[in-house]
């Protein structure tokens, strides 16, 4: 069975998880909430997949416990714990990510959902990005506003401000991007099947590192099924991620 674009996106936000063990993973969106899923159904069994007030629960279904609003702030929030999966309107070189306003930020040319949890996402444990349109409107120079804070920014704010910061990856229709390049700047870790380089290179504003560049991996026969009996029967990701 041969993947769509949207099946690669898919496991390769599942794959932004491999390695985390027991944390609580905060999955934003259709795509990041199936990649996350499909990490626990296969090869991270003890993710928490719990933000805010809610259950803990198996993949049966079976509750395993209570995760109180107040208890996520005090005990998992500020102690690098949680991995978070959010958009991004904008992105810079460095992964600084804009969700609150397009233009000027005294005559915004428009309002989007404000920085919101964005600061103590980025400084207080790792971060990735999911943007199922890879474009120049979204990789750009510089972002209108700072919302999730990036590498040059939290070396500004000093060691306090570096100590759980940890802007791991962006995963997005053309490809994986993490921020191994010079000064941490991003770089190309792998690009989906039949995309080129030049695909990229055109829908971005900064040069990007293509340094040991990969092809994103394709889902097994088992990940499939899951995606498509378990996860997703109604095929709502290529609504995202059109073929």
């Amino acid at each position: 069975m041969s993947a769509t674009r949207a099946e690669i996106a898919v496991v390769a936000v599942a794959e932004l998880f491999r390695g985390d063990g027991e944390i609580v993973a905060s999955p934003m969106g259709l795509i990041p909430q199936l990649g996350a899923k499909l990490a626990r159904l296969t090869f991270e069994p003890d993710l928490l997949m719990s933000d805010g007030e809610a259950y803990l629960m198996t993949t049966d279904g079976v509750v395993e416990g209570w995760q109180p609003f107040r208890k996520m702030l005090d005990t998992i929030v500020p102690h690098g714990r949680r991995h978070v999966v959010m958009g991004a309107n904008q992105i810079d070189r460095y992964g600084n990510q804009n969700i609150s306003a397009i233009g000027d930020h005294a005559r915004p040319k428009k309002q989007l959902l404000g920085v919101r949890g964005a600061p103590g996402n980025t400084l207080n444990h790792r971060t990735s990005y999911w943007v199922p349109r890879h474009s120049t409107r979204v990789f750009v120079d510089a972002v209108d506003v700072v919302s999730g804070v990036g590498y040059d920014n939290a070396a500004k704010a000093g060691p306090a401000a570096q100590k759980y910061h940890d802007v791991h990856r962006v995963v997005s229709n053309l490809g994986v991007f993490d921020f191994g390049g010079p000064d941490h700047a991003m770089r190309a870790v792998s690009l989906h099947p039949g995309v080129t380089r030049e695909d990229v290179v055109a829908a971005t504003t900064f040069g990007i590192d293509f340094t040991g560049t990969g092809t994103s991996r394709e889902p097994t026969g088992g990940e499939l099924r899951l995606i498509r009996e378990v996860l997703d029967p109604k095929s709502l990701r290529d609504k995202e991620v059109p073929a």
